[in-house]
């Protein structure tokens, strides 16, 4: 049997960033170190929040925000363990499906 290595967080917003550039989304940084970016159709929200108080009082650090061209407004969030490539890969393919 071969030894697996499965992504860890390493807390760190990297991954999800450098897509969300390459995606050309709107990416802003706030002073306190939060980060909230916004897909070119303003439909989909990301928030890196690692010094928001009331994200932290709900236990995560990503928030992603849907509002579907149809039907009802989503949230997907994820924990301060929750990988960032795992996050990435998550964004990913909400941005694949979109495209068909």
């Amino acid at each position: 049997m071969e030894d697996r290595h499965w992504l860890s967080s390493d807390h760190c917003a990297t991954p999800v960033l450098e897509l969300l550039h390459a995606l050309d989304w709107t990416v802003v940084d706030t002073p306190e170190a939060n980060i909230h970016a916004t897909s070119p159709d303003g439909r989909v929200y990301v928030g890196w929040l690692p010094e928001d108080p009331a994200a932290w009082m709900l236990g995560i650090v990503w928030r992603v925000q849907v509002q579907p061209a149809e039907g009802g407004a989503w949230v997907q969030e994820f924990g301060i363990d929750t990988p960032s490539e795992a996050v990435a890969g998550f964004v990913a393919a909400l941005v694949a499906h979109s495209s068909r």
